[in-house]
């Protein structure tokens, strides 16, 4: 049974965005009774080698908004990615709303402000972001309440949120034959994975869950990012099926141990602490740093 305030007779309108290039998927979360959305996990488009960024995806997403008559009040983020860069002020800028993420977001912000060797002007208070939410935080989408659940192990700000019967998981769970996110990030903690899992598994069977990524399966799945509490619980390879926190530590530990760095880890950590913003040299000159040996 939920300790958290579930109502499933609300059936929030989910548009999906998928990004092929870092396999992300954006979601615009419709009111059904008003035009107020809210939009989750917005992703800019960065060539590292080149040092661009653009905003293909963004703008596809604005253009459905626009064309919609929505009305953003959220721009939320499930935590800090590491995998792909935020458009969250980008899209604020064209179409307004408050960006929100879990309250630890200053942990991140200590730990990798540390690693990126950022300077004092560089606040770790997340004062970048226009909300921080703790476990249990009640937000509105027009009339139809979101509430956020606090999730930690892939990073200590995870969040999910969750909003008549769907709920947007971040990296907290993929999908039941990819199992789980890796928890060797600094912050990162196979346990609280694993509890934090377990507590999303307390939802409704029927409660519809939303992946932010999604590979394919090993037998050529094509990409997929919508299952239910029942189906994870029955079915997932790393959690499901009753299988025990220190199965699970050991398989985690292990399987991390063998993956490699996320390709755009560097400059989606700098930019995702900041809400999404650019970090700027001296000069104010859009600027990113490579630290050498330093993840």
């Amino acid at each position: 049974m939920s300790a958290y305030p579930v109502d499933l007779s609300k059936t929030p309108e989910v548009t999906s965005f998928f990004d092929p290039v870092t396999n992300t998927i954006t979601y615009v979360v419709k009111d059904p009774d008003s035009a107020a959305c809210a939009i989750i996990d917005s992703v800019m488009d960065i060539d590292y080698a080149a040092g661009r960024i653009t905003y293909d995806n963004a703008d596809e997403v604005i253009a459905f908004v626009t064309k919609q008559g929505l009305q953003v009040e959220w721009l939320l983020e499930t935590h800090v990615h590491a995998d792909h860069l935020s458009a969250a002020p980008y899209i604020q800028d064209k179409l307004g709303g408050k960006i929100g993420v879990g309250e630890n977001i200053t942990v991140v912000q200590d730990t990798f402000g540390k690693v990126f060797n950022e300077g004092t002007e560089f606040q770790r208070d997340g004062s970048q972001f226009d909300a921080l939410f703790v476990d249990g935080d009640v937000i509105t989408i027009g009339s139809l309440p979101l509430f956020a659940m606090h999730t930690p192990g892939h990073t200590p700000a995870c969040m999910v949120y969750v909003t008549g019967n769907a709920a947007f998981v971040g990296d907290t769970l993929f999908m039941p034959d990819s199992g789980s996110a890796r928890a060797d990030f600094p912050g990162g903690d196979a346990g609280e994975l694993y509890d934090s899992i377990q507590k999303v598994l307390t939802l409704p069977g029927e409660m519809r869950l939303f992946m932010c990524h999604d590979y394919g399966g090993m037998d050529g799945r094509e990409i997929q990012w919508e299952t239910t509490v029942a189906e994870e619980k029955a079915h997932n390879i790393h959690v499901g099926g009753g299988k025990t926190r220190e199965e699970f530590v050991k398989f985690r530990t292990e399987r991390d141990a063998q993956l490699d760095v996320p390709k755009l880890i560097i400059p989606s950590l700098q930019v995702n602490m900041r809400a999404g913003e650019i970090p700027r040299d001296e000069d104010g000159n859009p600027m990113l740093k490579v630290p050498v040996n330093g993840l």
